[in-house]
C-alpha cells in the first residue's frame, strides 16, 4: 500500500525479496520503508509494527460472536543510517531524495505460529505496518501483507497407516421394512498432498427395492469458535461416482481413484479456526437419507508424490493401452450398411438410469426415457458356398 499526500509523494513498505511467495516459522522478514516528499517535512519518528493474528467474526441471531488470537507482535523505531537527527530525534526530509528506513525481524518458531488463512467467517493474516509521526500533524501509515505457510509433513507413521470403516442402514417405505444397504471401504493412508490420487477399495450391497448409487467426495470442514460458540462450514471439493446398483445386487471398487484438488493444507494448530478434510464415501438412496462413511484426511505440504508424477503415470498407462489395442489383430470388415441413412448410435442407454439427485427430495422410482429402435438394414440371403471347411454366407 502506497500512501501519498500533498507533502509526501511516496510512503510504502518493500520487502527485501519481493519474489518470495511465503514465509515459514523461524524465517526472517526484512525490508525497507521507502519515503519521498514533495516539500520539506520533519519526521519525529518512524515506527514499524509486525502483526500476525487470527480473527473469527459472525452473527448468531442478534448476537455478534467475535474472537481473536495473536501469533506475532513486533515493534521497533527505525532510524535513517546517513541522515543526522536533531536532539529530539527528529529528521528533516527534503524533496528530490529517496529515504529508506531498514527493518527486520524473525517469525516465531514452529508450533507458535499458524499458516495464513482466509475463510467465510474468519482469517489468519500477517502484515507489516509503518507509522510516520510528524509534529503537530496526524501520523501517516502504510501496510503490506505477507503469507505464512507452516510445513506439514504427511510422511509420519500415523498418516501412512491405512484407515477404513463399515456402515449399514435399514431402509423403510411408509414405516414398512424395505431391506437394507451397506458399505465397507478403506484407503491405504490418511496423509496426502495436492494433486495426489486417493485409491478407494470398497464394497457396496443393496437388498432394498430401490436403485442406489455409490459415490465418493473430498469434503472440507472449517470450524470457527467465538464466545464459547462453534460454527461449522462444510464444502464438497471434488467427487466421483460408480454404477447404479439394483435390488439384490452388490458392487465393488478396486482402486477407484479421486484426485486431491488444489487446496490449502490442513490447519490444526489454531485455537479458534480449524481446517480439516475427509473422504466421504456414501450411497445415494432415493427417498431416504444417504448412508455415509467419512474417513479423515490430512492434507500436507510434503508427501510421497506429486501431481506431475501421477499425471505422467496416467499418461503412460493410456499410451500403453493404446499401443496394446493397435497390436491386436482386428477382424475382417463388417457387412455393408450403406443403405441405412439413419444414425444408429444410441443417444441414451437401453437401461434407464435413476435420476441422479443429491437432495432429500429425490424420487423413489426410475425415470425411463423414451427410446425407439432404428430400422434394420435391408439384406438378402443367397445360396451357401462351401470352400473346404469354410462356411460363408454372403450378405449384400
Amino acid at each position: 500500500m502506497v500512501v501519498m499526500s500533498k507533502r509526501v509523494k511516496t510512503f510504502e513498505v518493500i520487502f527485501s525479496d519481493p519474489s518470495k511467495t511465503f514465509y515459514c516459522s523461524g524465517d526472517k522478514v526484512a525490508g525497507k520503508i521507502l519515503v519521498e516528499v514533495a516539500e520539506v517535512t520533519r519526521v519525529s519518528a518512524m515506527r514499524v509494527l509486525g502483526v500476525g493474528c487470527a480473527k473469527v467474526e459472525y452473527a448468531k441471531g442478534k448476537q455478534k460472536c467475535r474472537e481473536e488470537n495473536e501469533y506475532l507482535r513486533y515493534e521497533e523505531v527505525v532510524q535513517l543510517d546517513d541522515q543526522p537527527a536533531d536532539q529530539d530525534g527528529s529528521v528533516l526530509l527534503r524533496p528530490g531524495n529517496k529515504y529508506e528506513y531498514m527493518f527486520g525481524f524473525e517469525l516465531p518458531q514452529q508450533g507458535q505460529i499458524v499458516s495464513s488463512y482466509k475463510g467465510k467467517f474468519g482469517y489468519v493474516q500477517y502484515y507489516v505496518k509503518a507509522f510516520m509521526e510528524r509534529p503537530a500533524q496526524p501520523a501517516l501509515e502504510c501496510k503490506k501483507h505477507f503469507e505464512v505457510e507452516e510445513p506439514l509433513d504427511v510422511n509420519t507413521p500415523d498418516l501412512l497407516s491405512p484407515t477404513g470403516g463399515m456402515k449399514e442402514k435399514k431402509v423403510t417405505c411408509m414405516f414398512i421394512p424395505d431391506g437394507q444397504v451397506s458399505l465397507n471401504a478403506k484407503i491405504d493412508r490418511k496423509g496426502f498432498c495436492e494433486g495426489e490420487d486417493i485409491c478407494i477399495c470398497a464394497k457396496f450391497e443393496n437388498t432394498c427395492s430401490r436403485i442406489v448409487v455409490p459415490k465418493a467426495a473430498i469434503i472440507s470442514k472449517h470450524t470457527y469458535q467465538a464466545n464459547g460458540r462453534t460454527k461449522v462450514f462444510r464444502q464438497k471439493l471434488s467427487s466421483v461416482r460408480g454404477n447404479h446398483i439394483i435390488s439384490g445386487m452388490c458392487d465393488a471398487w478396486q482402486g477407484k481413484t479421486i484426485r486431491v484438488p488444489k487446496i490449502k493444507p490442513s490447519m490444526l494448530g489454531c485455537n479458534i479456526i480449524r481446517v480439516e478434510y475427509a473422504l466421504m464415501i456414501y450411497m445415494h438412496i432415493p427417498g431416504s437419507e444417504k448412508l455415509i462413511l467419512e474417513l479423515p484426511l490430512v492434507i500436507g505440504t510434503a508427501g510421497l508424490g506429486s501431481r506431475t508424477n501421477s499425471m505422467s503415470s496416467t499418461d503412460g498407462s493410456v499410451s500403453n493401452a493404446s499401443a496394446s489395442w493397435v497390436s491386436l489383430r482386428m477382424p475382417s470388415a463388417p457387412p455393408s450398411y450403406c443403405d441405412v441413412t439413419r444414425d444408429c448410435r444410441l443417444d441414451q442407454p437401453l437401461t434407464p438410469l435413476l435420476n441422479d439427485y443429491d437432495g432429500d427430495d429425490s424420487p423413489i422410482f426410475m425415470h425411463a426415457s423414451a427410446f425407439q429402435f432404428p430400422n434394420l438394414p435391408a439384406y438378402s440371403e443367397v445360396d451357401e458356398e462351401f470352400s473346404g471347411n469354410a462356411h460363408m454366407l454372403q450378405v449384400c
